[in-house]
């Protein structure tokens, strides 16, 4: 750190109060030693949203801890989860900027509630790159994939497996969590193919993007529209495809309508093999989470982002963020092998448990 950093650093913590008291013992090193040492030398905060998403501790977190690594052997990656809780993660933000990190990656719960906290990164100094969503502040960087591309291939698959256009077909949308940036994409993405094409007989909103949310609301539509009444769902995610399912099941729907998702979980590949759900989409977590660890490690050296992003994005509070904007995939049990075995997400063991030996036969799910 240098030392105009360290003062600018030490200002921000007299405002937060009481952890001033733990940046007083940190070294002054930086104010007096090789300015070359320390660019390779600092510590990069990674705060993720939740839990609820499989992804977040399996595959984000190691990753992007590998690839800082590899880019910056003298590196430290400082980690958190905040649960799905802003407050938790505001108080996270914070300790990181007082222990001194030197730039922050940011899954943010909410990107409007935290947009004080990167407000106040920035006013110490901290670089953030905000990861998988966009949050509002003055963010340095932006790495997630193309939201609305999301959306549209949630929408095309479910069209194509209710073998829709009908427009007397009758579907239920299950969509994210309003308080994520990327919500709003999805959803514009899958009524750009999915309006006058068929009929939206109920649409929720799923706090948290909960299984236990996501199963509450579809046991509603349910009960509402009729168990033999609903044609297709399109769940915005893998975590909420579950609960849509389960509440599909409890209803003693069958056949189970064709059901949408995201995130290429384990299990939701398995449903897929198994024939309960239909799509999901995969996004490289592994070029998502090496693309945020470039920008991290750039920044930590004080270096600019125009060699790693590849265009722009604004948000409501700041304009022409750098970005890298990555193209989703839809997954079906066509592609499976070509995309997440191939890419090496899982192998077909993990995939073709005892159970479905027989389905993943019938899949080309072979070693």
């Amino acid at each position: 750190m240098t030392c105009r950093r360290q003062l600018v650093t030490l200002r921000t913590q007299y405002v937060v109060g009481a952890l001033v008291a733990g940046l007083l013992t940190m070294p002054s090193a930086a104010c007096t030693g090789d300015r070359t040492a320390t660019t390779d030398s600092f510590t990069v905060g990674l705060l993720l949203p939740s839990r609820e998403a499989p992804r977040w501790e399996h595959s984000d977190k190691p990753l992007i801890e590998q690839r800082v690594k590899r880019l910056c052997p003298h590196c430290n990656v400082a980690y958190a989860n905040a649960g799905g809780d802003s407050a938790a993660q505001r108080q996270q933000m914070l300790a990181m900027i007082t222990k001194g990190v030197r730039v922050l990656i940011l899954g943010a719960t909410d990107n409007r509630a935290q947009r004080s906290s990167v407000q106040e990164a920035h006013n110490a100094g901290v670089p953030v790159v905000a990861y998988d969503r966009l949050a509002d502040g003055p963010v340095s960087g932006y790495v997630s994939f193309d939201g609305v591309k999301v959306g549209t291939l949630q929408g095309q698959a479910l069209l194509k497996a209710m073998h829709a256009p009908a427009k007397d077909r009758i579907i239920v949308m299950m969509n994210g969590d309003p308080t994520s940036s990327n919500t709003a994409s999805y959803k514009r993405g899958a009524l750009s193919v999915l309006r006058g094409k068929v009929r939206i007989g109920r649409s929720y909103d799923t706090l948290g993007w909960s299984t236990n949310n996501a199963n509450a609301n579809m046991s509603a539509a349910i009960s509402a529209l009729g168990p033999g009444r609903i044609d297709g769902v399109l769940a915005a995610n893998d975590a909420m495809a579950a609960g849509v399912i389960s509440a599909l099941k409890s209803a003693h729907v069958s056949p189970l309508p064709p059901v949408t998702g995201q995130d290429a979980d384990l299990d939701a590949v398995q449903r897929i093999v198994s024939g309960e759900q239909s799509m999901t989409v995969y996004k490289s977590f592994r070029a998502e989470a090496e693309a945020a660890a470039a920008m991290a490690v750039a920044l930590g050296r004080g270096e600019k982002l125009h060699a790693i992003a590849t265009t722009t994005t604004d948000s409501p509070t700041t304009h022409h963020i750098p970005s890298v904007l990555l193209t989703p995939v839809a997954v079906t049990t066509a592609n499976i092998k070509q995309t997440l075995v191939k890419d090496g997400v899982y192998t077909i063991a993990q995939i073709c448990t005892p159970q479905l030996l027989a389905a993943c036969a019938k899949a080309g799910l072979t070693p």
